[in-house]
This record gives structure tokens, C-alpha cells and sequence, in this order.
């Protein structure tokens, strides 16, 4: 009779076909405990669910792939459903976007569908498939005994959402449910778990653990007491509490052989891990470093409220320039842009200023003479890797391995983002093209993997490549350091962030540490790129912006991966999370940081030590207040003067770097089909001896003869 049923059900192809079928066979939707009794029906019941029993089911549920992005934006928002499902393995919790379950339930049709939510492209199309492949990497798959742990959204948030993380560390992306039914899904799942709400976080809600298989099995099958049931009791009556602990001593050895089993890897080799999956090549140094230096925990002031501002717009720009040009009122504007922003359309224009490539009080007529010069300087440096010829290259290895390193990370750089997109964009050749110039300009650092992420923003905002250049070694003049092959830079700062950490939160900096985290190397993706792959596009930009004002004060970065920690600080202590699951927990936080909220919470770190009395000398040095000592910093000390709203934000500028490279004037220009560059390196140093710059010999004059393809370089002027 089972198999017979099952060869009926196989039969039927969908899942609706089947539940037809059983309905005709008067077979109840919903099964009750009391169904596994019978032989035959549960062979109906587990034929039934080879594709899954529908618990529970709500559309109208999306994911917003960018929780930064404003309501009104349709395309941040990806629509769907959401499942509870039995399986014959198990419980689970699935989430699929809309068009994937329009897929799945017509893949049999090869003509285009129609779904609620527009025309779909003909299944065999490149676009299709690049828009399913897209999809699928939100969809949501769990069985119910893997989750940890879940948020839930404020009471006056709007559209009500679920964040649902897992006990390895996963954390998937916020379910937001336009039509309702969290509740009704949250009431499902209380039949399969138990969850009790967070004593310190009411909107976390922690699963506890249980294993009703182990507890179900008796001292028997664990085989606790080895002794027959005559020779165990007659133990017991001479000697009862010898015969008692000897049986809990079993218990405690199995528990610890069970579960406490050490991870093989290593606290380092797990790091090294996770991060070659978010920047591959990316290595560490796993040199062991020095002890931290003790900090005594002081309690701090309470945490002002601090608001954010609008964005710097055109008309406020034009008011701080004065008629030639300058720009007035300079603290003024970096002020506003630190609590706002800028408005897209001006970051061409003030991005130059932010990042060093135009002097804050240069005229437009010195601005022209600057641009002009930039220009040359730029296509010198890029003729000489363009004239290097293929036996050149196969003598010059350290050329080659830049050269072959670039190209295979610019053909996966922002590949999503329509600026980049699509087989044979020639945006891709710019970007190549500036960083491999960069490796003329910069011989000593060369290129390094994750440069090509701080390029790209800036290529898509500047859209021209010799202002795309260099702002972009502004910014690596900022950020250089990151890139050292001994990584001596990133240390520094993951060092700055734990004495941060003692200091502003030690109960959080002793977890960690007691979790084989105090390294903060899950903090290594943040700052080596600064945090481009947390945020969008749009959003990186506006946190760039602000970060380049150098307001409120030095190392104001470090203070948002506090911030960032602060918020995530009850999930990673309620779900005692070790270094695999922080681990894995900060990896997939990616876009699912509130952008405004973080800052508010940075700056408001801020104004807790600015206020702070007895502050500690290393402290003060990270953020550049002055110290007791002022030999003992290296730089001078900023004013860190800020207030929650509209007050002076300002910070001593940042010194600027004994290495800039000294610009090189030219003796020629214009680069036409055919045009010859020749220049002529006129710089000296302050003894008056001569030097050479940006990579160049000293040569007293150099031509090179450009092949015919640099005809387009005129357009750039």
C-alpha cells in the first residue's frame, strides 16, 4: 500500500498537484503528532513532503538591499515570499525573491512569463539570468534548529522586518513584511523552539538551546553505569555516594568530550580565512604581537544626542566662494559637509578640494594653470608603462606581477554597478589604466589588492581619468599606510581600536578578548578599505566625504568601528558568539549598517571622551587631544572642538607627508596622433641638490615618441 502511494504522488509534478492528490485521498493538510501513529498514512505523510510541507506562508515580504536607501526607491526593495516548511530533514525557514518562485513553479516553459511584478525576459536570455543570479544571493534557507538568535524591529519603525541569525554566525539580511505577518510566522515557530527575549535588548530575542534526541536518551545508551542492575544497586547500599559520583563523573566526561571539542584551526587561521574570501590574496601577518597596555576602566559621561544634517547644496557652495574663485569660510564648509554630506552633482567640484588636487584658496585661473600641469604630468607617467615593449616586460618581473595583478582584480571590481557593468566595458580600461599609472607615481607602494575598491567611487564620480588619478592618490596619501607589505599600518590601528575599546567599553573588549578576538582582525575589511563593503555605492560616498573633512577629530574611523560594535554588541554577548561566529557575523553585516544612525553614534563616542576627565595619554594621542606630554605624539595635537548641532567640529589639519612627490613642469603638451612628449626634470631639494620625482631618473631631459593610440588623450583636456 505505501509504495503504491508513493509511486502515485511521483507521479504528480508540482507541489500543488500533489496536495490535489492527497486532498482526493482525504488526507488532512495540517498533520497532527498523532498522524505518525498510523503505519500507512505516515508513508503518505513523508511521500507528501519530498518537496516540502507548507506551514506557514506570507508574500508581500521583501528584503531592502540597501537599508540606507529612502522607501520610495522600488529598486532597493526586492520582493518575495516567505516559507515555513516541512521537510523530511527538518524544519525550515525559506525566503525566495518573487520572480525565482515564478521560475521554479513554471520551469518547464520556455516562453517569457508574466508575474505581479512586470515582464519577465525569456528565460534563456543573458539579462534573465544575470537578474536571477543576482537574486538568489538573498534568498533565505534554515532549518529552524540552526537559529541562534533574531531581531525584530522598533515598534515605530514602519514595515515590521526580522533579522534571523544562525548559530554559526550567519546573519541574513532583514525580512520586511509590507502585508504583516511576522507575528503569525513568530507564533509558528515558537511550536518548534524556545525563545525568550534579551534582559538588556527588547527587540533580540534568543533561542535557547535544546537537543531533544540527547535528552531523550537514558543512562542507559550513554552507558554511564556499566554495572548490571543487581551489582549496581548492591554498590549503592554499601557505598552510595562513591556509586552516585562515579556515575555524574561519566556524565561530565561525556559532556566535555561532546562539547567541548576544540576547533583544529587556529583563531589565526580562521581570520586569514574570512578575510582571502572578501579580498582574495589578501594576506596577514600572523607575527604575534606585544601585550596590550592595561587601561583602568573610568566611567564615562553619558552619551550626548547628536543629529545629522542635509547635504552641502550649489547654492551654499556658491555662497563660499568669493569672486576669483576662493573659497571663503573653510572651517564653515568642511562643518556642514561632516554633518550632512554633499549633494551628488557638486562632489566633482569639491571632491578636488577634499582630496588635495586644488588648494581650498586657489582662484579659478590658478585652478586652470594646476589642471593643466596635472594633465601633463599624468600622461608622462602613464607613457611610461605604455612604451614598454614585451622583451622589456619579461625582464622587469616586478612590473608584470602589478601588471597581471590589476587586470584580474579590475575585472571583478563593482562588476554590479551599471558604471562597470557588461562584457567589454571601457570604463574597465580606465580603471586598469589609472592603476597601473599609479604604479609610476607610486614605485615604492606599486598597486595593492583593494586598491582598485577606492578607485572605483571615484572614477564613477569624476567620469574623466586624469582627475579620477589624482584624487585618487589623495586619497592614498591618506591611506597608504593600510598597504604596507608588513601591514605595520593596519596593526597600529587595530591596536588603536582595542585601547579605544578599553577604555569607552571594557566589558565588551574583556568579551572579546576571552573569545579569541581581541586582535580585532574581523575589523580588517573596515578599515583597509574603509568600509566600501559595508555600505552602497552611494552610501560609501557619503562616508568618505565625511571621514575627509578630518573632523571631529584624528582617527574619527576608528571611532565608527566602535560605533558599529556598540550596536552589535547584545547580539555577539547574548549569543555568546566565539571568534568563528563574530566572525562571520561582521562578514555579513555587509550593507545592512544604518549609515546615519552609526555616525550619530560615532560622533556622540566622540563627545564622551572629548569630555571625559583623566583621560588616558594614548587615548588622547589616537584622537589627537593634546596630551600631558606632547613630545610623545607624533603629530600635532587637534583642537577637538565639537557640540552635538551646529558647533565648530574643526580638527587641526593632518600634516602633510615628507614624500609628496613635487610636481614636474612641462616644456610641452598636446597629444595628438603622432605628438612627441618631452619634459625636462627641473626639481631640487631644499639643499639645493637635484632630485628626481614621481618615480623619474635624473636625466636632465627625456623624450618619449607615443604610439598612434594616444590620440584620445586630447579629450581629457
Amino acid at each position: 500500500m505505501p509504495k503504491t502511494l508513493c509511486k502515485e504522488l511521483k507521479k504528480h509534478g508540482n507541489s500543488a498537484q500533489k496536495l490535489v492528490f492527497m486532498l482526493r485521498l482525504k488526507i488532512p493538510k495540517r498533520m497532527s503528532s498523532k498522524f505518525y501513529q498510523r503505519d500507512t498514512s505516515v508513508w503518505i505523510y513523508r511521500a507528501a513532503i519530498v518537496d516540502g510541507m507548507t506551514l506557514y506562508e506570507q508574500d508581500g515580504v521583501f528584503i531592502h538591499i540597501n537599508v540606507n536607501t529612502h522607501t520610495s526607491d522600488k529598486n532597493a526593495h526586492l520582493p518575495g515570499k516567505i516559507y515555513l516548511l516541512q521537510k523530511p530533514e527538518g524544519t525550515f525557514v525559506e525566503w525566495k525573491a518573487e520572480e525565482l518562485v515564478s521560475v521554479d513553479s513554471h520551469s518547464e516553459q520556455d516562453w517569457a512569463m508574466i508575474s505581479s511584478v512586470g515582464y519577465q525576459p525569456d528565460r534563456g536570455s543573458d539579462t534573465a539570468n544575470d537578474q536571477r543570479n543576482e537574486r538568489k544571493r538573498y534568498n533565505v534557507s534554515f532549518d529552524v534548529l540552526d537559529l541562534k538568535s533574531f531581531k525584530r524591529s522598533a515598534p515605530n519603525h514602519g514595515w515590521a522586518y526580522i533579522i534571523f541569525i544562525l548559530k554559526d554566525g550567519t546573519t541574513y539580511p532583514a525580512v520586511h513584511f509590507h502585508n504583516g505577518g511576522s507575528k503569525a510566522l513568530l507564533k509558528q515557530l515558537e511550536k518548534f523552539v524556545h525563545i525568550r527575549r534579551s534582559p538588556t535588548d527588547s527587540r533580540l530575542f534568543i533561542v535557547q538551546d535544546q537537543d531533544p534526541q540527547a535528552l531523550s536518551m537514558s543512562f542507559d545508551e550513554l552507558n554511564l553505569f556499566q554495572d548490571t542492575q543487581g551489582d549496581l544497586v548492591t554498590k549503592f547500599m554499601k557505598d552510595p555516594y562513591t556509586a552516585t559520583m562515579g556515575g555524574f563523573s561519566k556524565v561530565t566526561n561525556f559532556l566535555r568530550d561532546v562539547l567541548m571539542q576544540e576547533d583544529p584551526k587556529s583563531p589565526v587561521e580562521k581570520i586569514k580565512d574570512i578575510i582571502h574570501e572578501d579580498i582574495p590574496g589578501m594576506e596577514i601577518n600572523t607575527k604575534e604581537e606585544p601585550g596590550y597596555e592595561l587601561v583602568s576602566k573610568t566611567k564615562l559621561p553619558s552619551r550626548p544626542e547628536v543629529k545629522r544634517g542635509d547635504p552641502l547644496t550649489s547654492q551654499q557652495w556658491s555662497k563660499h566662494m568669493d569672486k576669483e574663485g576662493r573659497i571663503i569660510n573653510i572651517d564653515e564648509v568642511k562643518d556642514q559637509i561632516f554633518r550632512g554630506g554633499i549633494e551628488h552633482a557638486l562632489r566633482v567640484d569639491i571632491w578636488k578640494f577634499l582630496l588635495g588636487t586644488y588648494e581650498w584658496d586657489s582662484t579659478f585661473a590658478s585652478r586652470v594653470v594646476t589642471r593643466k600641469r596635472k594633465l601633463d604630468d599624468y600622461f608622462r607617467m602613464k607613457l611610461q608603462w605604455t612604451t614598454i615593449r614585451v622583451e622589456q616586460e619579461k625582464r622587469f618581473s616586478t612590473y608584470r606581477d602589478r601588471k597581471t595583478l590589476i587586470e584580474k582584480d579590475v575585472t571583478r571590481t563593482d562588476r554590479t554597478h551599471k558604471f562597470f557593468e557588461g562584457e567589454g566595458n571601457p570604463n574597465l580600461q580606465v580603471l586598469n589604466d589609472i592603476l597601473l599609472t599609479y604604479c609610476m607615481y607610486n614605485f615604492d607602494l606599486g598597486y595593492v589588492q583593494g586598491m582598485s575598491d577606492l578607485l572605483s567611487p571615484i572614477l564613477v564620480v569624476m567620469e574623466n581619468e586624469v582627475d579620477a588619478f589624482w584624487c585618487f592618490a589623495g586619497f592614498m596619501e591618506r591611506v597608504c599606510d593600510n598597504f604596507q607589505m608588513s601591514q605595520e599600518g593596519m596593526k597600529t590601528q587595530l591596536s588603536q581600536i582595542h585601547k579605544l575599546m578599553q577604555y569607552t567599553d571594557p566589558e565588551l573588549c574583556n568579551y572579546l578578548e576571552s573569545h579569541d578576538s581581541g586582535n580585532f582582525y574581523f575589523c580588517f575589511r573596515w578599515i583597509l578599505i574603509l568600509f566600501k563593503r559595508e555600505f552602497s555605492f552611494t552610501d560609501a560616498m557619503r562616508l568618505w566625504e565625511v571621514i575627509w573633512t578630518d573632523r571631529p577629530c584624528k582617527n574619527f574611523h576608528l571611532l565608527i568601528c566602535l560605533a558599529i560594535l556598540d550596536t552589535e554588541k547584545t547580539t555577539l554577548m547574548e549569543n555568546k558568539f566565539g571568534l568563528t561566529e563574530i566572525l562571520k557575523h561582521i562578514n555579513d553585516m555587509s550593507m545592512a549598517i544604518h549609515l546615519e544612525e552609526t555616525l550619530m553614534k560615532a560622533e556622540g563616542i566622540y563627545l564622551q571622551l572629548k569630555n571625559a576627565k583623566h583621560l588616558p595619554d594614548n587615548v588622547k594621542e589616537i584622537l589627537g587631544f593634546p596630551t600631558s606630554s606632547p613630545s610623545s605624539s607624533g603629530s600635532a595635537p587637534s583642537s577637538g572642538k565639537t557640540t552635538p548641532v551646529n558647533a565648530d567640529i574643526r580638527a587641526s589639519p593632518i600634516p602633510s607627508r615628507s614624500n609628496t612627490p613635487v610636481s614636474v613642469p612641462l616644456t610641452t603638451v598636446g597629444y595628438g596622433k603622432g605628438a612627441s612628449a618631452r619634459y625636462q626634470p627641473v626639481n631640487t631639494s631644499e639643499n639645493g641638490q637635484k632630485s628626481s620625482s614621481n618615480g623619474l631618473s635624473g636625466d636632465e631631459s627625456i623624450e618619449i615618441l607615443p604610439d598612434s593610440s594616444f590620440s584620445s588623450f586630447s579629450n581629457y583636456s
